[in-house]
């Protein structure tokens, strides 16, 4: 009964989480062929972490919480059962998979972020935009020759919110800061955040095309700070995006829908690659430079045990008589 109730409370948590993070999803969204879509849609990351770090029985709260956002947008109809569905199933279908590859929530290897990157977002996510996009064309609120771009845009929405959420939740969970005895990585993490914080909203909102410049800081991030520097800040880096893309100003001004959809795809994944790529790599050396370091010291540890000590030197023999020699005798 104890154990009902734990997951009673993990289900509503996390049906909490998905329909407040899907409430900030909402605030900019685009509409294709009449069909609500978020460039970027960060409860799939929340439901892909709730199942790494809580388990496959919190499922449930995932298709509550895609019930309520859906409430949100509009009445619920029947065939919005299609999508709930696939909204549960994508994540779920990301879980299992990462699982059965040995994924490891630390990101520490380089074989934990190409998983997330191509099973848990883009192989995962096929399953919500697939199912969602061909119920709303067999219900009718959606006519066929839409199919492809809503897909396209469902599809990658719920990709990059894999990839921009799901690595700040779990590098989250297990951040610590710096100790007091640091100053110098205070100092540096200050001067990185006022950079990030003054360059970023002017290089998306600016008509030069200089979107390029936000990638020297996420390589700074992700090389000095691995992914508790590079996830906050690809986050940034997509939210500012994704808010003058649909505001149309900067590099995305006098474009197409569909150019502007592809253009903000395009940063966005290559700034969640880079992220959470390069800082899986810098972690990963670390790690075997800590492994070597330490089995050197053991072996030291060991040649010093099994080396024969060195054998204590001859006393000096103390004087006597003079033998006597033939003369004396």
């Amino acid at each position: 009964m104890r154990r009902f109730g734990a997951d009673a409370v993990r289900i509503l948590a996390v049906a909490a989480a998905y329909w407040a993070v899907g409430q900030l999803g909402l605030l900019r969204q685009v509409v294709i062929e009449g069909t609500v879509i978020t460039p970027l849609w960060p409860p799939t990351g929340v439901a892909l972490s709730s199942l790494l770090l809580l388990g496959i029985r919190v499922w449930p709260g995932i298709a509550i919480g895609v019930l309520l956002s859906i409430a949100t947008i509009g009445p619920v109809r029947l065939t919005d059962l299609g999508v709930i569905a696939g909204n549960t199933l994508a994540p779920v279908c990301a879980f299992l998979l990462l699982r059965t590859v040995g994924f490891r929530t630390a990101l520490d290897r380089l074989r934990d972020g190409v998983a997330l990157v191509f099973l848990g977002a883009l192989a995962g996510m096929l399953i919500s935009a697939t199912t969602g996009t061909g119920v709303m064309v067999l219900s009718g609120r959606l006519p066929p020759d839409g199919f492809w771009s809503t897909w396209s845009a469902w599809w990658t929405g719920d990709a990059m919110g894999v990839l921009i959420v799901t690595p700040l939740i779990l590098v989250l969970r297990r951040a610590r800061l710096p100790l007091p005895r640091e100053p110098r990585r205070w100092a540096e993490a200050t001067v990185l955040a006022v950079a990030a914080v003054a360059l970023t909203p002017w290089a998306t909102r600016t008509p030069l095309c200089l979107l390029f410049l936000v990638f020297p800081l996420l390589i700074w991030a992700a090389l000095r700070f691995q992914l508790a520097g590079a996830a906050p800040y690809a986050l940034l880096v997509s939210v500012l995006a994704v808010s003058a893309a649909i505001d149309r100003v900067g590099p995305f001004a006098d474009h197409s829908l569909v150019e502007i959809m592809i253009s903000l795809q395009a940063l966005n994944g290559a700034t969640a690659l880079t992220a959470l790529l390069l800082a899986a790599i810098v972690t990963e050396q670390r790690d075997i430079r800590r492994k070597i370091e330490q089995a050197c010291l053991d072996l030291a540890e060991v040649v010093a045990h099994l080396s024969p000590a060195p054998s204590p030197s001859p006393s000096p023999r103390p004087p006597g008589p003079a033998d006597p020699g033939p003369a004396g005798r």
